[in-house]
C-alpha cells in the first residue's frame, strides 16, 4: 500500500495535468486476460466441524516473471448454509491460520452463505527478500527500467483473483452441486487495491466490490491533500523514497505507471455496486480522501467510516486498546454481501454538504436504527491521533446537522446511519467535512 501511495506522489510531481476518463491503459485488461498455462487447482481436503465444512484447495495462478504464484484458498460452509449464485472472494496475503479462519466462518455465518478466502497475494518474499511495500517498489523500479508492461506487482495479483474465480466455478460446481457465476471482491490495503482493479479488469463475474482502506484514488489530487493536511507526505512512504521512487522522473513510463493502478482513471467502468470501508484515524491518508473521488464514481455506492480505527478497522476505545475483530466493518461488509448475494434491496445515504450553512443533510432508505453525529478536532487538519466523539440524532425521514466552527484549529465531521438488515447491522456515512477555526 505504501508504495502506491509512493507512486501518487510521484505521479503528482511528474505531472500536473489531469488524466481524462476515457481510454485507459490496456495493460491490465492485457496481463489479466491472457491464458497462463501455468494454472491449475486441485481440492487438498476439508475440515469438518460444528460449525461447518472448510474446503482447502491448492491453487497455481500464472508464471510471473519465471516464478510460480502458489496460493491458498478456503471455502467457508457454515453449517444449514445453502450455496448461492455469487460468493463472496475475500483475498489478502499470508497463509491460513486460525484468525483468518475465525473471519472467514463469521462472515460466512452472518451472510449464510459461502465464503471464499484466497492467500498468498501477492507471492512473496521474492528478489532477496523482499515482500509487501519493498516488493511492490521493486517491481515499479523494474518497469520503469525497462518498460515491460507486465512488472507492476498489481497486475499479477488481480490475476490472482480472477484465477480463483476460474478455480471456485468448478469445484463449487463438484462440490456444492451449484454454479457459481459471480463474485463479491473484497480486501484491505493493498488488496483493496487489488479489489478496484479485478474489477477495472473487466471481468464480468464480479458483481460488486467492497475495498477497504485504500482512499486514494484521483492520485494528483490527493497528493496536494495529503501535503495540505500533513505539512508532507505521509510517514507510511518512506520506504518508496529510499527506493528512488519518489519523485519519478517526468517520462511517459512514469505517467503511465500512474495510469495503468489508479483504479480512478478506469472510473467510467465501474458501475457496479460499490461499498467502501475506511478508518478515521487511518495513517495513510488525510481523513477527507473521499472527497477527491467520490461525486466521480459512476453507479451504486456506499461509504462506511470505521470511527477511531486505524488501517487494521479495529475501532479503539479511550485508552487506545484495539478490539479484537472489527466488528463494525464485519457487520456491513456482511450486510452488504448478502443483500448482493440474494437480491435484496439493500439501505443507502445520500446527502449533501451546505458549504455556506455548513450543514449535512442526510436521507437514508431503509430500517433506520440510529443517527450519529460525529466530530474531532486538532490543531492542524492532521486528525489521525484525534479521537472521535458522537451524539445520537433524532431522525424523521431526513436529517440536518451542523457541526459548530472550532474556536481554534479545525473540526472534522460526518454523519452516520446505522440500519437493520437481514444479515445483522449495516453503517452507513456521509464524507467527511472539515472545518476552520472562527475568523
Amino acid at each position: 500500500m505504501r508504495v502506491l501511495f509512493a507512486c501518487l506522489c510521484a505521479a503528482a510531481v511528474a505531472s500536473a495535468a489531469p488524466v481524462p476518463a476515457s481510454k485507459p491503459p490496456t495493460s491490465l485488461v492485457d496481463y489479466v486476460t491472457k491464458k497462463d498455462p501455468a494454472f491449475e487447482w486441485k481440492l487438498k481436503g476439508k475440515t469438518e466441524s460444528a460449525a461447518g465444512v472448510v474446503y482447502d484447495i491448492e491453487l497455481i495462478s500464472q508464471k510471473w516473471q519465471g516464478i510460480t504464484w502458489d496460493h491458498a484458498l478456503q471455502v467457508f460452509v457454515p453449517t444449514g448454509a445453502k450455496p448461492q449464485a455469487t460468493m463472496v472472494l475475500w483475498n489478502q496475503g499470508g497463509k491460513p491460520n486460525a484468525g483468518s479462519g475465525a473471519v472467514g466462518l463469521l462472515i460466512a455465518q452472518k451472510v449464510g452463505a459461502p465464503v471464499a478466502f484466497l492467500y498468498g497475494v501477492p507471492k512473496q518474499p521474492l528478489y532477496d527478500g523482499k515482500k509487501e511495500d519493498a516488493l511492490i517498489a521493486h517491481t515499479f523500479v523494474k518497469y520503469l527500467e525497462t518498460k515491460d508492461e507486465s512488472w507492476p506487482l498489481l497486475f499479477p495479483m488481480v490475476k490472482s483473483v480472477t484465477a480463483a474465480m476460474d478455480a471456485l466455478q468448478p469445484f463449487a460446481k463438484k462440490e456444492l452441486k451449484t454454479d457459481v457465476t459471480g463474485f463479491i471482491v473484497t480486501g484491505a490495503s493493498k488488496r483493496g487495491w487489488t479489489s478496484w482493479l479485478t474489477a477495472a479488469s473487466g471481468d464480468k463475474r464480479v458483481k460488486a466490490i467492497a475495498p477497504m482502506v485504500i482512499d486514494t484514488l484521483n492520485m494528483p489530487v490527493q497528493m496536494k491533500n495529503q501535503v495540505a493536511a500533513f505539512g508532507k507526505p505521509s510517514e507510511m512512504i518512506a520506504d518508496y523514497t529510499r527506493a528512488g521512487l519518489v519523485p519519478i522522473p517526468d517520462t511517459p513510463e512514469a505517467k503511465k505507471l500512474w495510469q495503468m493502478i489508479d483504479p480512478y482513471i478506469y472510473r467510467e467502468s465501474l458501475t457496479l455496486p460499490k461499498m467502501i470501508i475506511n478508518g478515521t484515524n487511518d495513517p495513510y491518508w488525510p481523513q477527507d480522501a473521499l472527497n477527491s473521488y467520490w461525486d466521480d464514481l459512476p453507479g451504486d455506492k456506499r461509504v462506511c467510516y470505521i470511527p477511531n480505527a486505524g488501517h487494521g478497522l479495529r475501532e479503539a476505545d479511550e485508552k487506545g486498546k484495539e478490539e479484537l475483530i472489527p466488528i463494525r466493518a464485519l457487520n456491513t461488509l456482511s450486510a452488504f454481501c448478502a443483500g448482493i448475494i440474494y437480491g435484496k434491496k439493500l439501505p443507502t445515504l445520500t446527502w449533501t454538504w451546505d458549504e455556506k450553512s455548513r450543514t449535512h443533510t442526510v436521507t437514508p432508505t431503509g430500517n433506520v436504527t440510529a443517527v450519529r453525529a460525529w466530530t474531532t478536532d486538532a490543531d492542524t487538519r492532521d486528525f489521525r491521533q484525534s479521537r472521535w466523539a458522537s451524539k445520537e440524532v433524532p431522525f424523521a425521514k431526513g436529517v440536518s446537522v451542523s457541526p459548530a466552527v472550532p474556536e481554534k484549529g479545525f473540526r472534522a465531521s460526518f454523519v452516520e446511519c446505522e440500519f437493520k438488515t437481514d444479515n445483522g447491522p449495516l453503517h452507513l456515512s456521509t464524507q467527511i467535512r472539515i472545518l476552520g477555526a472562527k475568523k
